[in-house]
């Protein structure tokens, strides 16, 4: 699709998609999946975030020569389409849609939780329904918020540091590696889920200026912003409090924070974790409708989803309905439960995006095809490395949606 005929107004630039990509990576996941991994593989979660952030890069490298050979909303849903046919297509669209409304509803829940846990749910359905509204404002106020929020959560990530290294730390301080190579996949599993935000990036293929130079370029670094900031976090969690510290506590940055002598860091955190999670929320409202509004547009959804406000230039029709779904979810969900489905939905997701990606013609590339290989393979083992009741139940969801799909989807190819 030529940028004069894009659906929807482009306004953002490289550093607004790098930001909207970070504040995606850069929030919940850092403040919550720590704890789940020192409990797979003690400090050997290092050697797990190594191995997620490598298959994130191979999968952001896949999205991003895709996107600038598709530069339109949808993500992988349109890569799919185009390289593998309209199932692979509409398996990813749906893959990212079931698994990424799973995310809001946890992100969601993490939010009341960290603010007011006696209120957690109401809360959750309150702050879905403030950024639907945010969103139906406008892309470019959904960046200018972004903006905010990341340096707000940098901020807070910079305050645990600095309490963690309080008193120095040594390599000898990191403790044992446990789980073998089994909990380090595992780590890697639960550590994807934080990184997962770049694909937010790919989305906006008709809301970014120039989408054949920016998206190529924005992906890789917030991808690579986001695994040095994981990376120092990481260290740093793990040389001051332990693994086994970090395994117990349900929020482990804040139990980092109150090691130290500083009364007021554990606040700070908190309210860190808060912002992050409602810019990773953001993020996820808005990537889930472009997916929806594509899928519409193309009669893989209910047709209404496609349609664009006509004065905003947002799909307001599917930031609607995405809101309202969060909303039914938050009712019935947890978020042990939310998180392994999503993850296993979103790896599935990633994966038809490397396959898509190896078919590219030599001439369409700007990474060597064996990146897109090693993603491939990489979704496969991570997903696979995730609890049975995930695996079961996220595949047994992806084989409704193509059930629900294949009479008119069938009918509808070309």
């Amino acid at each position: 699709m030529s940028e004069t005929s894009s659906r929807l107004a482009r306004r953002l630039g490289t550093t607004d998609a790098v930001v909207i990509g970070l504040s995606s990576m850069v929030g919940a996941g850092v403040f919550v999946a720590i704890g789940p991994a020192a409990e797979a593989a003690g400090s050997a979660l290092l050697v797990g975030l190594a191995l997620a952030g490598a298959v994130a890069y191979c999968n952001a490298t896949s999205s991003a020569q895709l996107a600038a050979r598709y530069p339109e909303s949808g993500g992988t849903y349109v890569y799919g389409r185009e390289r593998l046919g309209p199932v692979w297509g509409y398996l990813a669209g749906w893959g990212f849609v079931v698994g990424k409304t799973a995310s809001c509803a946890a992100v969601a829940l993490t939010f009341g939780s960290y603010v007011a846990p006696d209120h957690a749910r109401a809360l959750a359905i309150g702050v879905v329904a403030c950024l639907t509204a945010i969103n139906l404002a406008g892309v470019r106020k959904t960046a200018i918020a972004s903006r905010v929020i990341l340096a707000l959560v940098l901020v807070a990530l910079a305050v645990v540091v600095a309490a963690g290294t309080e008193h120095g730390l040594g390599a000898d301080d990191l403790g044992p590696a446990i789980g073998g190579w089994h909990g380090v996949l595992q780590a890697a599993g639960l550590l994807f889920f934080a990184f997962a935000g770049y694909a937010r990036i790919a989305t906006l293929g008709e809301e970014v200026r120039d989408p054949a130079r920016t998206i190529p370029r924005a992906i890789p670094i917030a991808l690579g912003v986001a695994l040095g900031v994981y990376a120092v976090v990481a260290v740093v969690a793990l040389a001051s409090i332990g693994a086994a510290a970090l395994a117990r506590s349900a929020a482990p940055l804040e139990a980092v924070a109150r090691a130290s002598s500083w009364s007021w860091a554990p606040a700070v955190t908190r309210a860190g974790a808060a912002v992050a999670t409602v810019g990773v929320l953001l993020s996820l409202l808005a990537g889930v409708s472009r997916t929806a509004f594509a899928m519409g547009a193309n009669r893989d959804l209910p047709r209404w989803l496609g349609a664009v406000h006509p004065a905003r230039k947002v799909p307001h029709r599917a930031e609607l309905a995405v809101g309202a779904v969060v909303v039914v979810v938050l009712l019935v969900t947890d978020v042990r439960g939310a998180i392994g489905f999503s993850s296993f939905a979103v790896l599935t997701y990633y994966a038809v995006a490397n396959a898509s990606a190896w078919t590219l013609e030599p001439g369409e590339r700007r990474w060597p095809r064996w990146l897109a290989g090693a993603g491939l393979v990489g979704c496969v083992a991570l997903a696979l490395s995730l609890p049975a009741a995930s695996v079961v139940v996220g595949a047994a969801v992806l084989v409704v949606g193509l059930l629900i799909w294949w009479p008119t989807g069938r009918r509808l190819d070309p």
